[in-house]
This record gives structure tokens, C-alpha cells and sequence, in this order.
């Protein structure tokens, strides 16, 4: 329980929280990314 109370409590677990959803954000942005690359690569290759 002094874990989560520290998590959401201390500068350190905030930091951490945010640490934690910005690399969440960035590997969804880059797996669309990515995607629509692969997609759009292979759109031009069937021409």
C-alpha cells in the first residue's frame, strides 16, 4: 500500500507515471507510424 500511496504521492512516482504513459503514447504513435508506411510501401510496390 506505501507503494501506490508513494506512486501518486512523491515527485519521483509522478515523474514515474508520467515516464510510463509517455512511452505508452510514443509506442502506439510509432506502431501507426509505422503501419501506414508498411501500407503505403505496399501500394507502390503494386504498381
Amino acid at each position: 500500500m506505501k507503494a501506490i500511496v508513494d506512486l501518486f504521492s512523491t515527485d519521483y512516482g509522478l515523474f514515474s507515471i508520467g515516464v510510463i504513459l509517455f512511452m505508452l503514447v510514443m509506442a502506439f504513435w510509432f506502431y501507426r507510424f509505422f503501419m501506414s508506411k508498411i501500407e503505403e510501401s505496399e501500394k507502390n510496390s503494386n504498381r
